[in-house]
């Protein structure tokens, strides 16, 4: 799949506004366009699995307990679902040991484990508009964003790992003295997978992928906001011919399910994606356990930096998608916008105006750019930095408050004359809120960009290479996208530097992430050649 900017349906469906004037529309008290918020779409999909998924069967906790999973645009309840804990996730690890050690996954060529999750794909594609609303609904992001850009990508996902399977290999290296070395590329054996909330399926597909290709067994789990995607499409994975015990998913908390499963003794590779803190958690309880490696994907405060030379315009409509995709809910969102100050005050006004046209409201609704945050906690998180930005002596562009009186519904905020000792400019707020501030010069905005814990991405317009690839190799991040932003190529690696993670997920690199090296060593006696 050619490279695709996963915020492409939201640029150009704001580019007819017009067309929601059936709903309602009105403006707020900061102007920002908004699909008035009536009743709320009640999507047409039964739910119909809401148990874990361990060796094959959908099963209850052992407990018998269960955890109300919510619709973000009203706080109602969508279902309960199974909530797992210690027992359950050692009934799920002995599921994938034997199924690593004694069953078909990793002993099956590797074309048939290619031909499985190319099955899987076909599947998928074929119950995107189901799987889209489920993402919606539990999650709150638009669903013409979930089904025309992230299950698309989800498909790809497994299709690009699919074609791995059946191309891992070593090598055959060439030694001092006669004797014959080989490297094989082998599965860990059974892998914890956690993932977040803010993009279910794509993370998911991220780790999913990789860790099935090269053979390896799996324990999901979900986060307990978002449970429904994952199980639903695991279930489709079975039918494409998964064999039982390959995919386990266990839904639950962090603290239970998600601690069980990252000082597991027989779990050999663990994968996280969240924030930073929680990472910490992670990482320490692995090391404490077995000292199985982890890959963590984690917080970010990423910079875009708008230089002088910029095209006005489209570096503030590609800097509105960087920041306000997904609700702001993206771990690699430009949240840090920099811009040059030749062109600031020019930059500030075009950024407020289009964040006054950013159409919020219920995301089944066609047109829809922006959805509800994600929960009640999250809510009142983003309020709270709001509140310190305004405190704190930052100018308030537009929004700050709450849209509507039902859900968990922000309005696009934007902050100018920011400084970088803020809180809004220093912590990941995971939300819709810009902060813009000014730089004078490369040396400075490199110091500045640099100076933070986090080091995910950063975004640059310039129309100068030099610039371009003077700033690519001074920031400290593990992606830099120059005049784009939010490129998820199956093929291109993602990760971070600093206390935004380890390892990288994605791309012929994230294969790395659940393959060991062994190397191989056999006497040569009488040697034709060395």
């Amino acid at each position: 799949m050619a490279a695709r900017r996963i915020s492409s349906l939201l640029s150009s469906s704001a580019t007819s506004l017009g067309r929601f004037s059936s709903w309602g529309r009105r403006i707020n008290s900061f102007g920002t366009a908004a699909a008035a918020i009536d009743e709320p779409i009640h999507p047409s999909i039964q739910i119909d699995h809401t148990q874990l998924l361990i060796n094959g069967q959908f099963v209850d906790a052992a407990s018998g307990k269960t955890f109300s999973t919510v619709d973000p645009r009203t706080g109602d309840v969508i279902a309960r679902v199974a909530e797992g804990d210690l027992e359950d996730i050692n009934r799920a690890v002995a599921a994938a040991r034997k199924a690593f050690d004694e069953g078909p996954w990793p002993k099956m060529t590797a074309y048939e484990r290619s031909r499985i999750m190319l099955r899987f794909a076909d599947l998928l594609e074929k119950h995107t508009e189901e799987v889209a609303k489920l993402e919606t609904w539990d999650n709150g992001k638009p669903y013409e964003q979930a089904a025309n850009i992230e299950i698309p990508m989800v498909v790809r996902m497994f299709r690009y790992y699919a074609g791995w399977a059946d191309k891992i290999h070593g090598f055959t290296v060439p030694a001092d003295g006669q004797h014959h070395v080989q490297t094989l590329h082998e599965p860990y054996g059974v892998c914890g997978l956690i993932i977040p909330w803010n993009f279910p399926l794509l993370l998911y597909s991220w780790k999913v992928g990789p860790a099935l290709a090269c053979g390896n067994t799996v324990v999901l789990k979900t986060a307990e906001q978002t449970p429904l995607s994952a199980i639903y499409v695991s279930k489709l994975f079975h039918e494409a011919g998964l064999p039982p015990g390959v995919l386990n998913v266990v839904s639950g908390f962090g603290p239970t399910a998600g601690a069980a499963l990252s000082s597991h003794m027989d779990v050999n590779k663990l994968s996280f994606t969240g924030s930073t803190a929680t990472g910490k958690i992670v990482l320490a309880l692995a090391a404490k356990s077995n000292l199985k490696p982890v890959t963590l994907e984690l917080g970010g405060k990423s910079p875009f930096i708008v230089c002088k030379d910029a095209d006005v315009d489209k570096a503030v409509e590609l800097a509105h998608s960087a920041l306000f995709f997904n609700q702001g809910q993206c771990c690699c969102a430009g949240s840090r916008t920099l811009v040059h100050e030749s062109v600031y005050d020019e930059f500030v006004e075009k950024a407020k105006a289009r964040a006054l046209k950013r159409v919020v409201g219920d995301p089944f609704k066609t047109g829809i750019e922006q959805g509800p945050q994600i929960d009640n906690e999250q809510f009142k998180k983003i309020l709270k930095y709001i509140r310190s930005g305004i405190e704190s002596g930052a100018t308030l562009e537009s929004g700050g408050e709450q849209f509507g009186s039902k859900g968990y519904y922000i309005q696009p905020t934007v902050f100018s004359n920011v400084q970088d000792d803020m809180l809004i400019a220093k912590d990941e707020i995971f939300g819709p809120v810009q902060s813009i501030s000014k730089f004078k010069d490369l040396e400075e905005v490199v110091q500045r960009a640099n100076a933070s814990s986090y080091g995910l991405a950063a975004g640059v317009f310039t129309q100068n290479i030099e610039t371009a690839n003077t700033l690519t190799r001074a920031l400290r991040v593990g992606t830099v996208w120059i005049n784009c932003y939010d490129i998820f190529d199956a093929a291109v690696p993602f990760g971070g530097f600093k206390m935004s993670g380890q390892g990288r997920e994605k791309g012929i690199y994230g294969l790395s992430s659940y393959l060991q090296v062994k190397a191989v060593v056999t006497p040569l006696k009488n040697p034709a050649w060395l």
